[in-house]
């Protein structure tokens, strides 16, 4: 007989999984990347989902109390000579333009990390036919991922030092901070993306059922660490031992 499918993704018992205070998870961590500069190596949380298969998915982009990567290349489609164009570079977008822009990125010239359009540029950009170079990317503006804005100037402001996450498998992850942050810094951040995650949550339908069981921490070359929702323990490092 064919077994039955799961329809929720699988969790662990968390009274069987071994739970570290933030402090004594970062100083295991700091431990992993002895020898790497401060800032290549970098803290990432993972949201461990209670949630059905197939369902919704959260996806969103949230500035961080502390941006973990702030020299963002933002590029902006819009008519050369238009205000929307004025705002963009005001704003610091690295890169504005509409046909020069759609020639660079045809020849594989992609100079930035982000790519917002305007909407009156939207059709151009469609009848450009960039989506094979860069949907596999990530990088295609769309709707559904607030990347096609009319206020460009304050969606680049709202995106610089910005993080995007989204939902894969049950889990929403995202880069938390780099590793010379310190214990407050890093809390900080986890606080501020697990209350957005929940907003996400709540503005789904009401049908979908989904909340947060578990939080893990890891690094670049780390492996990840349940956090038990402790800043630390009696027995753990001094604070300023992590800093």
């Amino acid at each position: 007989r064919k077994k039955k499918s799961r329809s929720t993704f699988l969790v662990p018992d968390l009274r069987k999984a071994t739970q570290f205070s933030l402090v004594d998870a970062m100083r295991y961590l700091r431990a992993a990347e002895v020898g790497r500069p401060p800032t290549s190596s970098k803290y990432e949380i993972h949201l461990r989902l209670r949630t059905v298969k197939d369902g919704p998915t959260v996806r969103n982009r949230l500035r961080l109390p502390h941006p973990v990567q702030t020299a963002l290349r933002i590029a902006v489609i819009a008519p050369p000579d238009s205000v929307a164009a004025r705002a963009a570079k005001n704003a610091g977008a690295s890169l504005v333009g509409q046909e020069d822009l759609f020639s660079a990125i045809k020849e594989g010239r992609i100079e930035f990390d982000r790519l917002l359009c305007h909407t009156d540029s939207l059709a151009p950009l469609t009848k450009a036919g960039l989506g094979r170079v860069l949907g596999p990317k990530g990088l295609m503006p769309s709707a559904k991922t607030n990347t096609v804005v009319k206020d460009v100037g304050a969606a680049v402001r709202g995106m610089v030092g910005a993080s995007e996450y989204r939902e894969r498998m049950g889990v929403v992850r995202t880069a938390i901070g780099q590793l010379g942050f310190t214990p407050e810094e890093v809390q900080r951040n986890i606080r501020a993306f697990v209350e957005n995650v929940k907003r996400d949550i709540a503005g789904l339908s009401d049908r979908v059922q989904k909340d947060i069981h578990e939080v893990v921490i890891s690094s670049t070359n780390g492996p990840g660490l349940s956090l038990s929702g402790d800043f630390s323990r009696e027995g753990s490092v001094d604070v300023k031992d992590v800093s």
